[in-house]
């Protein structure tokens, strides 16, 4: 992709930000949580018709971390249909293991602004043949919604999510309604720029579906971004890992992680409103799809400036 497209693609994103729409979303959902839920997913399939995109800005310093699947039964089991535990790594140079992998970031979007962490299972659609990102469970310090549950409020009793001038990640979150919780502190010092491996990074974001509790009968959805976000990470030893709580997987997974990324960049994807299957394989396909979403929102082109 040439830059000048990539730049059109991350600025289109950030403006379809407006801080003032995300304050009144906010707003709305308290009253949109007390419908009935069948009548909150017919109002977002209709609000859906004239606004078909959701942008979904992750913000720099965002945390991932693997671990490997000891007790593959359980984790079958939360897994949709037709879906398969996938040796996978975050890393090209990472042995491949079944895994499952916890992300915490800060995150502003067109609808809500917030942290999160998110709990994904790393397996193959066995119909498409595409390695897919499965979520589990997720917290949030914000409103979200999805397919299962409709619009929820926030989820913790405290989401940290922040960095330190030691070069430090620090989390520290809890759930209000369970046991979830994650707390760690992460050196980046050590870290040093990796290549990713690409059928995770970028096939498997053309391959998102809900798992677990999440389950409801959803097709498999797509992010559309620059691929070139998915090429690399600061690749953190793990010994550089202080993780004092992990309650996600717990029974199921390591207790440690085997390897843990971090992107020192803001990463910039544009999905549809309500979760919708595409035809997207490829790096190629997301490459032309960003260039169509620059036009149909009318991104203006880009301009050298002059020295």
């Amino acid at each position: 992709m040439q830059i000048k497209d990539l730049r059109r693609f991350i600025k289109t994103t950030e403006k379809m930000v407006v801080p003032s729409k995300v304050a009144s979303t906010t707003q709305g959902s308290a009253m949109l949580r007390k419908l009935p839920l069948r009548l909150q997913r017919y109002i977002v399939k209709r609000g859906a018709r004239t606004n078909p995109y959701m942008s979904f800005v992750v913000e720099p310093y965002a945390v991932f971390l693997a671990f490997e699947v000891t007790d593959a039964e359980v984790a079958e089991r939360l897994l949709p249909p037709n879906y398969s535990l996938f040796p996978s790594a975050m890393f090209s140079d990472t042995p491949k293991r079944p895994c499952a992998i916890i992300s915490a970031f800060n995150v502003h979007t067109s609808v809500f602004w917030g942290s999160r962490v998110e709990f994904y299972l790393i397996a193959e659609n066995c119909q498409t043949g595409l390695l897919s990102w499965i979520i589990i469970k997720y917290e949030s310090n914000t409103h979200s919604y999805d397919p299962k549950q409709g619009f929820i409020g926030p989820s913790t009793s405290h989401s940290v999510v922040t960095t330190s001038y030691l070069g430090e990640i620090i989390i520290d979150l809890a759930s209000v309604r369970s046991d979830n919780g994650l707390v760690l502190v992460a050196d980046l010092k050590n870290g040093v720029l990796k290549e990713l491996d690409q059928r995770l990074w970028v096939e498997g974001n053309l391959s998102v579906d809900y798992g677990g509790e999440l389950q409801q009968c959803t097709k498999p959805f797509s992010l559309v971004f620059d691929p070139k976000e998915m090429w690399q990470a600061l690749k953190i030893p793990v010994e550089d890992i202080s993780l004092c709580t992990n309650t996600f997987g717990a029974g199921a997974l390591d207790p440690m992680p085997f390897e843990v990324a971090c992107f020192p960049y803001a990463q910039h994807f544009v999905t549809t409103s309500v979760p919708t299957a595409t035809s997207m394989r490829t790096a190629e396909d997301l490459e032309q799809a960003v260039n169509e979403i620059n036009n149909k929102m009318n991104a203006s082109q880009e301009t050298e400036c002059k020295r």
